[in-house]
């Protein structure tokens, strides 16, 4: 897959006391963007319960370029930077940008836990084949 993006409308909520956009909604953007990805290739939250895996975060980071307002229609995407050949981890990179202009990247470090454990886990095969469609960047690697 060469790109997997999604559109969102900045709303009122969104906003922060300076009438730009709260730094935490990137961050739930690049959530909402990462979810959507699995959910729109089979990995739904259904799935991940009946699986008793999950994704979780170890970093994330937010670079901020550009000012985003009320009403901004603005988009994102997503691409893996690196990864272990077994996904346990993996990094995850994010563009938001506003009138084709980059406002923020956003750059994630994730794993898998497993929910019963409580600890790291090799996701199942089936979800190895979801992360290999994920659209890579150009300096892509295997750690």
């Amino acid at each position: 897959m060469e790109e997997y993006k999604k559109n969102i409308e900045v709303r009122w909520s969104d906003l922060d006391p300076n009438f730009h956009m709260l730094h935490s909604k990137y961050y739930d953007f690049g959530a909402y963007i990462r979810m959507c990805f699995f959910i729109d290739h089979g990995l739904t939250d259904a799935e991940l319960q009946a699986r008793r895996i999950g994704p979780i975060l170890l970093r994330e980071e937010c670079t901020f370029r550009r000012e985003i307002k009320f009403g901004d229609a603005v988009e994102i995407d997503l691409h893996m930077t690196k990864a272990r050949h077994n996904l346990i981890r993996w990094s995850i990179e994010h563009h938001i940008t506003r009138n084709g202009e980059l406002s923020a990247i956003i750059k994630v470090d994730g794993s898998w836990i497993n929910l019963d454990r409580r600890k790291m886990a090799a996701p199942p095969e089936e979800f190895i084949k979801v992360f290999e469609l994920m659209p890579k960047s150009a300096d892509f690697h295997y750690i």
